[in-house]
């Protein structure tokens, strides 16, 4: 591990935003459920939260801006720049429901601009609980040949019917105005998709391949759609991949297939691997975790695992000794440092050569001290934490800004709620 700085040097004030009511989490980590995004330069802080509200504030006061009610579940937000004849940018919103829409709002004054529902594509739930929902799990914004905005994402939809399982799922392309330009459908669950700087290439990595669709990643020509390549890590079942990261003309990948972590080059060439959480034998029983997380920049990449599973059973005393670890590589895939995060991280975020790691529950130890903010340079390691009494289920950060929603957690043996359901604002400069 990386020699870190004592915890009580490296904390910062935090500013909280109470957000209403939630269902307290339990002892396990519970599905995405919250998002946050800072917006127009730094200036503008956006919440997304499980009852559908959307709303903006101004980063340094801290005052609402505008409130809105997102159709469905709020769980993802991104931003798109103004155009040179428009007043505002627009706020983009991933929803998790009925309907799996994503919405553009107004970024002023939060008038919505356009709608899209993905359930029109992927179908709607055929049973009534938070895993059949139309979801759609990713969004990215570039611009087009022109140099105008375009939005990417990526929807699912999961059924089950006696022992056959099945996933429906579309990418998109569409225009600023909300217009579709193109889309790539499979039967498999993408989790993950990111774009080059050039905004040329759209890599999208898919967890789980049940049908016809059997590759972790493909790799799709912007303008088109078309499928330019595709890689996968050749292990048997379904899991294949957790995220991807593309950096110049090299993609990084976190294999769910063997645990590994990837750099590729163009045409899916893998440049290197590195053992993040193999299979690894621990008292008689043969531990893993995945690898959840990637962030590559700059010729730096950076892996997060999660939890700690046994093959033969989910249920387990032993950890796996890379669990809850955030790793950095050079660009020959030599380590250049590595840390704890301590719990599981929902989604990492990122800002150039600084990573926000948001930390709920190790479920298994149920430590409180686990619950955090914790921040990363990709270069140089730990550089900050916020100790948050609930867990931290989302982040996001711009510049000195870095934002992160808290949710409240009652542990299954203890009777007792930590925390609650909050916005937390802090600056890192």
């Amino acid at each position: 591990m990386s020699e870190t700085v004592p915890e009580a040097e490296r904390t910062v004030e935090f500013r909280r935003v109470p957000l209403g009511e939630i269902e307290t989490a339990r002892s396990r980590h519970m599905w995405t459920r919250s998002a946050v995004h800072v917006a127009e330069d730094g200036d503008l802080v956006v919440t997304g939260t499980w009852d559908g509200t959307v709303t903006a504030r101004d980063v340094d006061s801290l005052e609402t801006r505008w409130s809105v009610d997102h159709p469905d579940h709020a769980v993802g937000i991104a931003s798109l720049e103004a155009a040179a004849d428009d007043s505002a940018d627009t706020i983009i919103v991933a929803g998790r429901g009925e309907t799996g829409t994503i919405a553009a709002y107004d970024a002023g004054t939060g008038d919505q601009r356009w709608r899209y529902d993905t359930a029109d594509d992927v179908g709607e739930a055929v049973k009534d609980t938070v895993f059949y929902l139309p979801y759609v799990v990713a969004l990215e914004t570039g611009t087009d040949a022109d140099g105008n905005g375009r939005l990417y994402a990526a929807a699912r939809r999961y059924e089950r019917d006696g022992e056959t399982r099945r996933w429906h799922s579309t990418v998109y392309a569409f225009d600023a105005d909300g217009t579709v330009q193109w889309t790539y459908e499979t039967d498999a669950s993408p989790i993950a998709i990111d774009i080059d700087a050039d905004g040329e290439r759209l890599a999208v990595g898919y967890n789980r391949c049940m049908g016809e669709h059997d590759t972790g990643l493909v790799v799709l020509g912007t303008e088109s759609g078309d499928l330019e390549w595709t890689w996968d890590p050749g292990t048997d079942g379904d899991r294949r991949v957790g995220d991807v990261s593309v950096d110049g003309e090299s993609i990084a990948v976190s294999s769910h297939g063997d645990k590994r972590g990837y750099l590729l080059g163009p045409g899916g060439a893998e440049r290197w691997h590195v053992d993040l959480a193999v299979e690894t034998e621990i008292d008689g029983e043969t531990l893993y975790a995945y690898p959840n997380h990637a962030y590559a920049n700059d010729g730096r990449v950076a892996f997060v695992t999660g939890n700690t599973y046994a093959v033969e059973s989910r249920e387990t005393e032993s950890r796996h000794p890379n669990e809850h670890r955030v790793a950095a590589f050079d660009a020959d895939g030599d380590l250049v440092w590595d840390d704890e995060v301590r719990g599981f991280v929902h989604g990492l975020a990122a800002d150039g050569e600084r990573l926000v790691a948001p930390c709920a529950q190790n479920f298994r130890v149920r430590d409180p001290d686990t619950h955090a903010v914790r921040w990363f340079g990709l270069k140089s390691g730990a550089d900050g934490l916020e100790h948050l009494d609930g867990i931290a289920t989302a982040a996001a950060v711009d510049g000195g800004t870095v934002t992160a929603i808290e949710e409240p957690v009652e542990y299954h043996d203890e009777g007792e709620t930590r925390g609650e359901y909050a916005l937390r604002v802090g600056s890192l400069e």
